[in-house]
């Protein structure tokens, strides 16, 4: 039963169909030359007004960064949720539940920013491993506790969003596989409780984007 209800977030074995089903994660750029060349419409004014809200955000938190920076975090935002809303459509390989794709996001970011920091923030770099005020006898256990802590950053990251898009699709098929036996006057109760927690699984899907793309922002203000 377990080994059934992990198998839906396996790809295919075969090499064709892997392949196929690893594509999914570029479905979402199909839909960007519709919002740029299409009439405006409520959808397309809606995104920009959430992309022009998150510049911001993101540019208020990267102070000491160009334009460009609280850009890349957008499109890092826009990436990982239009992955977790397709993941959400029947038939749709799951991408974001992976920590292939996971890992792929956060530990290039990490290391780019790890090095760009050591390189040209070295005395910086130190003195965030000693916070401000810690006593003397404690600073050769802070620097390890903050040595770790950075280290497993990408991790965290990676962990929190895969960990969260397989919690809601477990959820959703534990439901579904028990829909066909049970009597009528329950199934429309389960039919009820499907579409809540499909609701639910939107909200986590822009959530988790956000708290990705929000914590990697924080990550790179801590080296300028």
């Amino acid at each position: 039963m377990m080994a059934n209800l992990f198998s839906i977030f396996e790809p295919s074995s075969s090499i064709f169909n892997l392949s196929i089903n690893w594509m999914s994660t570029l479905l979402g750029l199909m839909f960007i030359p519709y919002l740029y060349w299409a009439s405006p419409s409520r959808w397309s004014l809606l995104w920009s007004k959430i992309i022009q809200t998150l510049h911001k955000e993101f540019k208020a938190l990267l102070t000491h960064s160009h334009m460009g920076t609280s850009m890349l975090f957008v499109s890092l935002f826009s990436l990982i949720v239009f992955n977790n809303f397709l993941g959400l459509l029947p038939y749709v390989f799951t991408s974001s539940s992976h920590m292939v794709m996971t890992l792929s996001l956060s530990l290039p970011l990490w290391i780019t920013l790890m090095v760009f920091g050591w390189l040209n923030h070295t005395q910086h770099m130190f003195a965030h491993l000693v916070p401000q005020g810690t006593p003397f006898v404690l600073m050769p256990f802070m620097v390890l506790i903050e040595t770790i802590s950075n280290i497993i950053r990408p991790g965290t990251l990676a962990v929190r969003l895969a960990a969260n898009m397989i919690a809601g699709h477990l959820l959703l098929t534990l439901l579904g596989n028990t829909g066909p036996s049970l009597p009528l006057s329950i199934l429309s109760v389960l039919i009820f409780s499907q579409i809540l927690l499909l609701i639910l699984e939107s909200a986590v899907a822009i959530i988790q984007s956000y708290v990705f793309a929000v914590l990697s922002t924080l990550y790179t203000s801590e080296i300028n």
